[in-house]
Order: C-alpha cells, then structure tokens, then sequence
C-alpha cells in the first residue's frame, strides 16, 4: 500500500506549513494565507512558479504559488488598506485532511472575522478553502455571509506558473474576450492568441470556457467556475526591477493567470449565503 502523508512543518524561524505527499504529488500549503507555495507532480518539474528569494515571514505574502486576494482584488480606495485585502497573511486555522486513495489527499483550511479583521472590513464571514491534490489541482474558495446585511467581494486566486521562457508561451481561450487594460486604463477586445514581448496586466471578463497556457513542454488547462474573470499578468522588465521579493530576471520564468470574481464580476452574497469561486488546473507534457 503506498503512503500517503499530511503533516505539519515548520521552518527555522517557526513559519508553518502542511505537507502533502500522495502517489500523484507534493504540495506545500502554508497556514499563513492558506497558502499554496508548491505542488508538483511526481515525477515532473514544479507547476507553480516560486521566488527564491521570497519572505517567509509572518505578515509578509509570499511571492509565488497562489496568494488568495480577498475580499477585495487590486487596491482598496483606502490606501492605508492592503493591496488584495488580508486573507494572504492571515493565519489560518487548518481543519481537516481526508485521503480516499493513495492517488488524492484533500485540505481545508478556515479564516473567519475577528477583531482585526472588522476594523478593515466591518462584516462577519467564514472563508473556507479546499485544495484537493492529485494528478490535477483543485481548489474551492467558499465565503459564507454570516452579518445582516449582504456584502459585496472581488477575489482572486493569484496563480504564479512556472514557465520555460515568457518569449516561448501563448495563452488560448480568451481570443474576442473584452478586458481592462490595466496599464492604459482602456476597454479593449483580445485578438487572437495572446503572446508576450511586453508588459501586460489585463482583466479579462466573460469567460466561459477553458483558459490554455501552451508552454514548449507542456499545456496547462484552467477551468474555472462561479467566474466569470481572468487576470493576466507578467510585470516584465521595468517593472520585476522594483517588486519586492523578486530577482530582476524572474518576469522570464512567471505568468500569472488568476480565477477571479474582478471589477465588473464583483460578487454579492446575502446573509446566511455562500458563494464558492473554484479553480481546476490540469498540466500535461507535450508528446517528444
């Protein structure tokens, strides 16, 4: 029988972490953030692209893997708030792990309001996130209303893959997609397949269907659901010089494509409500 192991890390500085090893794959999630910083497939080079040179410190997101931004995406029209909300460095509380075979483990982790919490975002909520593992990558964002009133959220699951070369990939499965063009502010319809030469951050609206990373080795699906936005974004020269986290050639090597509830797909979710943004990444070697 082949073992299947979750367990607890820790770091040398205490930062935390869940281990999970079954058949298909590894992943590491941290309890800061419920945070996915690795996950590869047995046998085959990591998804996720990651920072070597990343913090792994309490109060300070990752730079990598997939940040959850909630409840709002982007900056917040206060500007003493955090850029993506707070989810991404908020301790966790880890829940639960089931096993069904040695090919799939699954984690939920559980964020709910406090104190801090409502001197931010004055609303009561219970945020859970489910990632299960094994040949391919799924992960289920639940935000449950637990005030009086509704509320309204943007979110994002901000996933970093690891790519060959920015100059070798194309994205498919946005081709007549209106989007924002973050860097002109402009409404702007994709043409075609998109490649990269150039800085980009654009969130995609009205997407439906499969989004494709085509990289030299291998093809990533995402399919999302309760979305109905994409984000993508590569910072590009300029740009990785003043990120923190990041060494200046890292835009070669990373594309974010996030499963998002962005700008015009902001979701309300009435009292005693829920609504669960979900995310499903496939990779698959190209054939020699």
């Amino acid at each position: 029988m082949e073992v299947i192991v979750v367990t607890i890390e820790k770091l040398s500085n205490g930062f935390e972490y869940i281990l999970v090893q079954n058949s298909s794959a590894v992943a590491k999630i941290a309890l800061q953030g419920a945070h996915l910083f690795h996950y590869c497939k047995t046998n085959e080079e990591p998804l996720l692209w990651l920072s070597d040179i990343s913090y792994y410190e309490q109060g300070k997101a990752i730079r990598g893997g997939i940040p959850i931004c909630w409840p709002w995406f982007g900056f917040h029209k206060d500007k003493t708030l955090p850029q993506h909300g707070f989810a991404r460095t908020s301790i966790w509380k880890f829940v639960s792990s089931d096993e069904p075979d040695a090919k799939t483990s699954s984690v939920i982790f559980r964020l709910t309001h406090s104190d801090e919490t409502l001197k931010m975002w004055n609303h009561k909520f219970d945020l859970e996130l489910k990632i299960t593992i094994n040949d391919s990558l799924k992960l289920e964002l639940k935000t449950t209303n637990l005030d009086e009133g509704e509320f309204t959220i943007t979110q994002a699951l901000h996933t970093y893959f690891a790519v060959s070369d920015i100059s070798e990939v194309s994205i498919n499965g946005l081709n007549k997609k209106p989007y924002l063009d973050a860097l002109t502010l402009k409404q702007e319809i994709q043409d075609g397949d998109i490649f990269f030469n150039s800085e980009v951050d654009r969130v995609y609206q009205k997407v439906d269907g499969e989004v494709i990373l085509r990289d030299k080795n291998r093809e990533i699906t995402i399919m999302n659901s309760c979305s109905s936005s994409v984000v993508v974004w590569n910072p590009w020269i300029e740009k990785t010089k003043r990120m923190s986290a990041m060494r200046e050639d890292a835009y070669r090597n990373m594309l974010c494509i996030e499963s998002s509830n962005a700008y015009d797909d902001a979701v309300v979710v009435k009292p005693n409500s829920s609504h669960t943004l979900e995310a499903v990444i496939l990779s698959l070697h190209k054939s020699s």
